[in-house]
């Protein structure tokens, strides 16, 4: 299996993962877990690939990611109800999910000799797309939206480490790595720490 597989299969698996304990919170049935897991799981991947003009869409030229997903979709649904917080659960899967998915826009831009610009808005769009939608459909309060919390940074700061090392000539491995590495530490440094940018405050018109 290549890398640019392992990254693909390993984004649907965990991003699915965070869309069926979605599901599991909204109640939804088997049904609406394998529905919100698969949109989860191959919404920013799909956003992805048509905006690269990418044939097939990864989901389509490989029909095992749906299988993937739906089947991260069961294991969730007997399982939830196991975990003492299901939130806490969901926002540390997503930080995991974020940085692999961000990894595997990135590697898809560079396969296809994309500028770095365009390298990182799609790994950006691969992270990020996917989890909005699920929280839409669900009426959730959008992860990515979340005041005070490194999330886009986040996938910007992974995206953009991963073209500086690809600008080194470093392996696509090690790219990969920094890449992944890099949101990682963003996102769980804003979920553990408090990491956060500042944020715009509306001040009083002068007189």
């Amino acid at each position: 299996m290549t890398l640019l597989a392992t990254l693909d299969y390993a984004s649907v698996f965990v991003f699915a993962l965070t869309g069926a304990l979605v599901a599991s919170r909204a109640q939804l049935d088997i049904v609406g877990f394998a529905f919100i897991a698969c949109l989860t799981a191959v919404g920013g991947g799909t956003t992805r690939d048509l905006l690269l003009d990418r044939n097939p869409v990864f989901w389509l030229g490989d029909p095992t990611v749906i299988g993937v997903a739906v089947g991260a979709a069961v294991l969730v649904f007997f399982t939830a109800h196991l975990f003492e917080s299901r939130y806490r659960l969901l926002i540390w899967l997503d930080a995991v999910a974020l940085s692999v998915a961000v990894s595997a826009g990135v590697a898809v831009a560079q396969s296809l000799g994309q500028s770095g610009v365009v390298v990182v808005i799609m790994g950006m769009i691969t992270g990020c797309l996917g989890g909005l939608m699920r929280d839409v459909v669900c009426n959730e309060v959008p992860l990515v939206l979340k005041q005070g919390e490194l999330y886009v940074s986040a996938a910007f700061g992974g995206a953009l480490a991963a073209v500086i090392a690809a600008h080194l000539a470093m392996p696509p491995l090690a790219i990969s790595l920094a890449c992944i590495t890099t949101t990682i530490v963003l996102r769980a440094g804003s979920l553990a720490f408090g990491w956060s940018l500042p944020v715009y405050r509306p001040r009083p018109p002068r007189m």
